[in-house]
């Protein structure tokens, strides 16, 4: 990672190396954080945070699902936030909240601790992603089941989620695949290790429920909002693992991701096997989106 700017921490912006935490920090010893991932793009306009304020209510979400008290209001984080990106001097930027039980006292219970609060962004590197945005990625359906709402909040951006998915994310790796696809105890369709998935067929857009496990994705309400203002619809219902193997076209979206073809799941190829029309279209429509192109949606973007 190229360390540009300065973290912001507990209100003040401090230098890239010098943004540390002690080593009995809580959330370190017991995943006590929550966090948001949020994209800052260079429009035609200037660079523009995308949904700040859905963001930013998401992480006061989280925090009230892991009983944080946190220390700044949602205009103090949302300001903050700009502020980073502006210390930063990266036209766009990857930015990444996170609030955390820090250094205090040990042991299982949280509460005691003061909820600490950091702002961090660095430039943005296609990376994983690369794949899916061109010529498509590989899927493996992943052999570990996705946690549920019955082992703790699944609607929380919390770090103890992703555990689950980072063990997924390594397997799928480890066997030749670019991402895994995660099912629920009931065998459904959850979502990726850091995406929702929506499949095509038959010229029909379905995406799993809430309900199914995955996180309630800012880019996946995003694309149903699109894909409605163009006088489409999608559909939600439990998708089988059948479903992926027999759909026309499989997508999926996340602030890191944006929308990636998926192409192969498995040994399977899906539809033709390639990048398809209905994936494109709505692969370009998110880019309009958050480039500002479309003025339906420039509401959705905070002018740094």
């Amino acid at each position: 990672m190229i360390e540009t700017g300065k973290i912001w921490m507990n209100g003040k912006l401090v230098p890239f190396k010098d943004a540390k935490v002690h080593v009995l920090t809580h959330a370190l010893h017991y995943s006590t954080s929550i966090f948001e991932g949020i994209r800052c793009y260079d429009t035609p306009n200037g660079s523009a945070v995308f949904r700040l304020q859905e963001h930013v209510d998401r992480l006061f979400k989280s925090a009230k699902l892991y009983s944080m008290k946190m220390q700044y209001t949602k205009k103090v984080i949302s300001d903050a936030i700009l502020q980073t990106v502006k210390a930063s001097g990266l036209k766009e930027a990857y930015i990444r909240p996170l609030a955390y039980y820090g250094y205090g006292t040990m042991g299982l219970t949280p509460t005691t601790n003061k909820v600490d609060m950091s702002i961090a962004c660095w430039e943005w590197k296609m990376g994983e992603s690369k794949a899916g945005k061109f010529s498509g990625s590989k899927c493996k359906v992943s052999s570990w089941v996705k946690i549920d709402s019955r082992s703790q909040p699944m609607q929380a951006k919390a770090a103890s989620n992703y555990a689950n998915a980072a063990l997924a994310r390594m397997e799928a790796l480890e066997n030749g695949y670019d991402e895994a696809i995660m099912l629920n105890s009931q065998g459904k369709v959850a979502e990726g290790s850091a995406e929702n998935i929506f499949i095509i067929k038959d010229d029909i857009i379905q995406t799993p429920p809430l309900s199914a496990g995955g996180l309630e994705g800012i880019t996946r309400d995003s694309i149903i909002q699109i894909i409605e203002e163009n006088n489409g619809f999608v559909i939600e219902r439990d998708l089988e693992r059948d479903d992926l193997y027999t759909a026309d076209e499989i997508f999926m979206t996340g602030t890191a991701a944006e929308v990636k073809s998926v192409t192969q799941i498995d040994k399977v190829k899906i539809g033709t096997g390639k990048m398809g029309s209905v994936t494109k279209a709505v692969q370009k429509s998110y880019t309009d989106a958050v480039m500002g192109k479309d003025e339906r949606f420039l509401p959705w973007l905070t002018f740094v």
